[in-house]
């Protein structure tokens, strides 16, 4: 079975590291301590990593998340970097690559091009377990605020749906792991090319961050 949350895992802490505790993300309003602070948080605290999703239960989840960026920021990459307890979900290698692969692949790419960036070629392996994982991730993030037909199709020619909707058709072309920092509201960060007719291409960029 692959290891790509696990060599993801170790290339964020990676990157928290070199970056200090003080940087920019593409987390809106969250530096390197903030994203080091809910990553703790939602592999060791059960009772708080709900209101990640659930705006009913963010509260609480902000006054925990706030309590762990207190602490200090190598003590946070550290725990990160060690992976989950043993007795956590994620501790399963099958749910951690399920749950976490995606996840620390987009919030590495949060750190590393919240500044100066260039595109930075991933394995074919890690490519296509991307392009796995996107049907579900595009449709539910990305579906739901497209205000055209979408389509996603990478370089080699492979293309998904993402939304069936009345009118023209914007297709968005990129890598599969530029597509996937589409679907999650990073599309001004990735190397991307939308076509379609120009008043479609500028609905949907009103809706979704493009290049």
């Amino acid at each position: 079975m692959s290891n790509f949350a696990r060599t993801e895992r170790q290339r964020l802490a990676g990157l928290l590291a070199t970056a200090g505790p003080d940087a920019p993300t593409l987390c809106a309003g969250w530096t390197t301590r903030d994203l080091a602070a809910h990553l703790v948080l939602r592999e060791r605290r059960a009772d708080a990593a709900p209101g990640i999703r659930v705006k009913a239960l963010a509260g609480w989840t902000a006054k925990v998340q706030a309590g762990y960026a207190a602490r200090p920021y190598e003590e946070l990459v550290r725990v990160f970097r060690s992976g989950p307890p043993r007795l956590s979900p994620f501790a399963l290698r099958a749910v951690d690559e399920a749950a976490n692969t995606v996840e620390y692949f987009v919030h590495a790419e949060d750190v590393r091009r919240a500044g100066a960036w260039e595109p930075q070629q991933v394995t074919a392996e890690l490519a296509d377990a991307l392009w796995k994982r996107l049907p579900l991730l595009a449709r539910f993030e990305a579906g739901r605020r497209t205000p055209a037909q979408l389509v996603l199709r990478t370089p080699d020619g492979r293309s998904l749906t993402v939304a069936h909707k009345t009118g023209p058709t914007v297709q968005i072309t990129g890598e599969p792991g530029e597509l996937v920092l589409f679907a999650f509201g990073r599309g001004k960060q990735a190397d991307l090319q939308a076509d379609g007719p120009a008043e479609a291409v500028a609905a949907l960029r009103a809706a979704l961050p493009l290049p």
